[in-house]
């Protein structure tokens, strides 16, 4: 008889047994019935839970929490009300410390899962968490909405497109909970349509907050179906008023069915068109759109692990691929001879070069294009990097990106990512003339399933 498993032999409907083995990527235990896995969001590492069977494909299946047989001692109650409603966090029912191991474990699994690499745990370091792991987020980007006559702001629940109003979210910072509830309060005195967007009328969308944690500075941009907004003068009066924090407001014009939440224009409805902010010795301007690192205690912590991985003595020429507005590479600055950055987005590369020249780094140069294209072009002209820092998107390196690396063979390569499969895939294919010397996780987003790592790469 044919001994492989072709298909999964439980029903939609079913209610299983299953001892939790570990966190799946997304942050669910994983559990096996049968030799099937099957992903059950909100058990625990050594949990047996009664599991309602939800969704049967040909090689997994997905269950939800029926009843927890045995507990973790790990567990805890949620600190957040609307945890299990939100979707936004993934592990608030998990100790922080135990979030730590778990996260380490992902790195691990991924490596396991996507690669061939072997022996590769015990390069895996502890994950670098926060002492204060709550309040961390600088931005908030909430939808709005009409529920029962009254305006709320918040995402949308999980697996469902109900809007979830969110008065305080416990991992955002306190400024933008207080700005974003006194913005829907000022809309909802003044009566300015909301957004609806089933029927395609009225015109607030989303309500976007940032804030400077070193400098307290807030900045609100309201993202709208049209250029008009009624009553526009007394809207952004009763916000300087009530909010004096507040030293920018923007509107982002997005007249889409889309999802984006950004429309192509952008115009300032009052005070600055930026906020400062300042990570260790580096000041940087935040317009509406630049993207930023949304946890910028622990970014300082990341970058400096790049540092490390690094290693410079005041030599080395460093190329800073995916380099975005600039922020690695001037972190690297002052303990390298030469800084070379290049990004496919010309408004960062401008970006990067005015912050280059604001802190005095004659030693950095920005291009725009990619690394694949640059990286060989400058070998040819005598110019080789001793180290390449990469920072690639979840999708991870361009092929083309790392057939340069190994074609121009710097002593060390550190990748820096956002996405742990991506990372083992791309690491592979590294070791054909690198080796792994360890990898750092770091908790960049207590509470959820994210993790980041800094891998240092030495030339074999």
């Amino acid at each position: 008889m044919n001994k492989i498993n072709t298909g999964i032999k439980m029903k939609k409907g079913q209610v299983v047994l299953l001892t939790i083995k570990r966190l799946g990527i997304n942050g669910e235990g994983v559990g096996y019935y049968k030799k099937q896995v099957v992903f059950v969001p909100g058990a625990l590492p050594n949990e047996e839970v009664f599991v309602e069977i939800t969704k049967v494909q040909p090689n997994f299946a997905e269950g939800k929490v029926k009843r927890i047989k045995t507990r973790s001692p790990e567990r805890i109650e949620p600190i957040c009300p609307i945890y299990e409603k939100c979707g936004g966090c993934q592990l608030q029912h998990l100790t922080y410390e135990s979030q730590l191991k778990q996260k380490r474990d992902i790195v691990i699994q991924s490596f396991e899962r996507h690669s061939s690499l072997k022996e590769l745990e015990r390069r895996v370091l502890n994950t670098i968490g926060m002492e204060e792991p709550w309040n961390y987020r600088n931005k908030a980007q909430f939808q709005v909405g009409v529920q029962n006559q009254k305006v709320i702001a918040g995402l949308y629940g999980l697996n469902s497109h109900q809007l979830i109003d969110i008065e305080t979210c416990p991992i955002q910072h306190s400024a933008t909970n207080k700005v974003t509830n006194m913005v829907k309060t000022i809309l909802q005195d003044l009566r300015i349509p909301i957004y609806d967007e089933r029927k395609r009328t009225g015109i607030i969308r989303t309500i976007i907050s940032r804030v400077g944690f070193e400098t307290g500075e807030v900045q609100v941009v309201l993202v709208t179906s049209q250029k008009e907004i009624p009553r526009k003068d007394i809207l952004v009066e009763e916000i300087k008023k009530r909010l004096p924090e507040v030293k920018s407001i923007m509107q982002n014009i997005n007249g889409q069915k889309t999802s984006l939440i950004f429309g192509d224009e952008t115009v300032p409805l009052s005070g600055e068109e930026v906020i400062q902010e300042v990570l260790g010795d580096l000041s940087f301007e935040l317009s509406a759109r630049a993207f930023f690192q949304l946890n910028p205690i622990q970014t300082v912590k990341l970058y400096d692990e790049v540092k490390k991985a690094a290693g410079l003595t005041g030599n080395e020429r460093i190329v800073d691929a995916y380099c975005g507005v600039g922020t690695i590479g001037l972190w690297l600055a002052k303990d390298a001879k030469e800084i070379r950055g290049m990004d496919t987005i010309a408004e960062s590369i401008e970006d990067a070069k005015k912050n280059a020249q604001k802190h005095g780094y004659h030693n950095a140069k920005y291009v725009v294009g990619k690394a694949e294209h640059w990286l060989p072009k400058w070998v040819k002209e005598g110019w080789k990097p001793d180290v390449v820092v990469v920072d690639p998107p979840r999708t991870g390196c361009d092929k083309e990106l790392l057939k340069a690396i190994l074609n121009v063979k710097p002593e060390k390569v550190v990748y820096v990512s956002c996405n742990p499969s991506t990372l083992a895939k791309d690491v592979e294919k590294l070791t054909k003339f690198y080796r792994v010397e360890y990898i750092q996780p770091v908790d960049m987003f207590p509470h959820t399933a994210h993790v980041e790592a800094v891998t240092r790469l030495i030339r074999k």
